[in-house]
């Protein structure tokens, strides 16, 4: 379930990869990579909170479709 704090909507981990229909382990390579930019929020826990913004960017990038050769 997302948070709300101060009117912003934020969104955990496992949030995010259910969204945009990736797995978690795909999720960590993908920010070890830099394929997708490390979190800018984190709660009291060390979790990682992501924005409705960054959610979007995510979804892009997991639906961007590459050329192959």
């Amino acid at each position: 379930m997302p948070v709300t704090v101060n009117g912003q909507t934020y969104y955990r981990t496992a949030e995010v990869c259910r969204t945009i229909g990736i797995g978690r382990t795909t999720f960590f390579r993908w920010l070890k990579e830099g394929i997708l930019r490390e979190a800018g929020h984190r709660d009291r826990r060390g979790w990682r909170l992501f924005t409705e913004d960054e959610l979007n960017r995510f979804e892009a990038e997991a639906n961007r479709i590459v050329e192959s050769n």
